[in-house]
């Protein structure tokens, strides 16, 4: 019969080393994310209503409420709810909306739009009193063109919702970290 291996360890050495382990597991710097804000202690609940559209580009406002809204509920630090039961709205303006070619083919005819969005957002409390303002934020796009309008049009709304959503992850960014 084999005689077991035993380590000349003494209880001492054991001790130390789960001690050194336990020193290690502790001094990573590991700790939990995602929760903690920087919005004052009273804003727990948002509403964001239908923006402001003062384009002339008819249903913009529909992807850019769509985007704040998707960004902040699948957020979850403070509650997406209707008006009445919110205590801080944040409303959005689409301002302007412009497109520009940027590139074309040997004929001139354009390859690849440029789109432009540029918004203003202000978020109050329930009262009215302005906690937060950004003015013309903007954000950019390019989109293909093509023969077809059907696909040049699909391509559009595709850029549009980028825009929407795109800027709203940048909002949602400053509106927890850096309000």
């Amino acid at each position: 019969m084999k005689k077991p291996i035993t380590l000349p360890l003494s209880h001492t050495g054991v001790v130390a080393i789960t001690c050194l382990y336990l020193f290690l597991l502790m001094g990573c710097g590991y700790k939990m994310v995602g929760k903690e804000t920087h919005l004052p202690p009273n804003i727990n609940s948002l509403c964001i209503p239908t923006f402001v559209n003062q384009t002339s580009e008819p249903g913009i406002e529909v992807p850019f409420t769509q985007g704040f809204l998707r960004e902040f509920i699948q957020d979850r630090r403070v509650k997406v709810v209707g008006r009445d039961e919110a205590d801080s709205i944040l409303e959005g303006v689409v301002k302007s909306f412009q497109i520009h070619s940027i590139s074309y083919d040997r004929s001139g005819i354009a390859l690849e739009y440029q789109a432009t969005a540029v918004v203003d957002l202000t978020l109050r409390k329930k009262s009215g009193e302005v906690l937060w303002m950004e003015k013309d934020l903007s954000e950019s796009r390019v989109y293909r063109t093509s023969q077809n309008i059907l696909v040049s049009e699909s391509n559009k709304a595709a850029a549009i919702q980028l825009l929407a959503k795109f800027m709203a992850e940048r909002v949602r960014n400053r509106f927890f970290y850096n309000f």
